[in-house]
């Protein structure tokens, strides 16, 4: 398996066809007909199911692509790094769950860099694949939470991924609803308080477990729920439908407004939020700024780290 093949193969998805991919890569189409079934063959796996109105991604090849992607952008991050002998710009990447702290500390760390040039990666994205870029390298750190309920699950990935799980605050659960919703005034708020009200949680994609769920108590039976993938999205709904969700009740004005807000929920669960790393590697000075960035934030929101 080659560089090459992987981009031969990403190529012909986003042409959408193996003749159109040919005629960009400036190759004939038998050629790249046999570097696709070279690589199928070596892998023993079918990336294309082909029929006579074309080709189409396979199960497998949609799972191999995503590999390929992340291939392709660590060998050109590489290659724009040392080839280019661009010795000065700062390369970093941090993959976390929806948290304001995340982003303010991510803000104040780029503000606070005195260089020209640097080259950084910030994913809110799934658990899973917080995960999967940590454990891969594709971040150096992540940050996502854990309870009663899923930290017996998430420790033995961690465990088997070879990552290791730093924690930085325990929170009580807020919810967070429209500045106008119903129960805005309250001072606290029950399960029962939200029956008639939409849930909005964060899709997980393929792994859409319990056990990832970036919301705490995601078993609980409910009447009405929207799975959302971003925070726009989220926001937007928590205002045009009433709807609510549940994380730390850290919000920030500067990134969320005035119209979001957060109130208590009634419950002994609790949520430890931390940040994982892989024990294979070694955190990169750029990347432990990050950390203590975060530290700040979190004692900024009256969090004590432990």
């Amino acid at each position: 398996m080659t560089l090459q093949q992987l981009k031969y193969i990403i190529k012909i998805v986003e042409c959408g066809s193996i003749s159109e991919a040919a005629k960009q890569l400036f190759i004939t189409q038998p050629s790249l007909s046999n570097a696709v079934k070279e690589l199928e063959k070596e892998l023993q796996i079918e990336i294309f199911h082909r029929t006579t109105k074309g080709i189409y991604l396979s199960v497998e090849g949609t799972e191999f692509l995503s590999y390929a992607r992340q291939i392709i952008e660590q060998a050109e991050l590489m290659e724009r790094r040392y080839k280019g002998n661009n010795s000065s710009k700062q390369l970093c990447s941090i993959s976390t769950q929806h948290y304001a702290f995340a982003i303010n500390a991510f803000v104040e760390l780029l503000m606070d860099l005195s260089m020209d040039e640097y080259e950084f990666i910030l994913r809110e994205t799934r658990t899973y694949e917080i995960i999967e870029d940590v454990k891969n390298f594709r971040s150096e750190i992540g940050i996502l939470y854990c309870s009663n309920f899923n930290e017996k699950i998430l420790s033995k990935l961690l465990k088997e991924c070879g990552l290791k799980f730093h924690f930085l605050f325990e929170a009580e659960p807020h919810i967070f609803i429209y500045a106008k919703h119903p129960l805005a005034e309250n001072i606290a708020v029950t399960l029962e308080d939200l029956e008639m009200y939409p849930f909005l949680a964060f899709e997980q994609g393929e792994h859409n477990s319990f056990y990832f769920s970036e919301e705490i108590l995601s078993t609980v039976p409910r009447k009405k729920t929207i799975h959302v993938s971003d925070r726009a999205t989220l926001f937007n709904l928590l205002i045009g439908l009433n709807g609510y969700t549940i994380s730390t009740g850290v919000l920030s004005s500067d990134l969320n407004g005035e119209n979001i807000i957060s109130v208590p929920l009634i419950t002994d669960e609790r949520m430890r939020i931390g940040w994982i790393s892989n024990e294979k590697s070694q955190r990169s000075q750029i990347a432990l700024d990050y950390i203590s960035k975060l530290k700040k934030w979190i004692r900024e929101y009256g969090y004590s780290i432990k």
